[in-house]
């Protein structure tokens, strides 16, 4: 299958997750929502750097994401399997960052998504498991961004009330 006929539909879905909804019409996210790149440079190392109850720190998360986009990445620049030595655990165990460190890593996720935008664009020939490893990364994505924002509640997006609120002021 190429996945031609799907790719806008993807690349507008992650880039929501990712850089926010701000569009009249949204899918993933509330109307003004940051997305998690913005949502992410409202934070300070000493914040990302925080467990609670035993859980993964943000900068934990977000190294996953960054990690697990770059194999993708790989694998459409021609890489036939960059998942062969993957070490999926690394990410978690980052949890302390640096001011220095989360710029970095914020910068590196942003590249990485930005670079997978791309992927999710480029027309190419998949099978089934592909198709499914490149589209697994929205839910995935979602996901992460759901989790980060329940470790940091301040970084919520509009509730749905406050989206309606904003669209009857319009």
């Amino acid at each position: 299958m190429n996945n031609s006929e799907l790719s806008t539909t993807l690349t507008t879905l992650f880039s929501e997750l990712l850089d926010g909804a701000h569009r009249r019409h949204t899918y993933m996210l509330n109307v003004g929502d940051d997305g998690l790149l913005a949502s992410l440079d409202k934070l300070s190392a000493d914040a990302v750097s925080r467990t609670h109850a035993g859980g993964a720190s943000i900068a934990a998360h977000v190294d996953h994401l960054r990690y697990g986009l770059s194999l993708m990445n790989r694998w459409h620049e021609g890489e036939e399997n960059p998942w062969k030595d993957a070490d999926w655990t690394a990410s978690w165990r980052k949890t302390n960052v640096t001011e220095a460190e989360w710029s970095r890593l914020r910068a590196e996720l942003r590249q990485e998504a930005h670079r997978f935008l791309e992927t999710l664009a480029a027309p190419r020939e998949l099978n089934e498991r592909q198709l499914t490893a490149l589209v697994s990364n929205i839910p995935h994505l979602a996901y992460h961004l759901g989790a980060i924002r329940q470790i940091d509640r301040a970084l919520r997006g509009p509730t749905a009330e406050e989206e309606v609120a904003a669209k009857k002021a319009r």
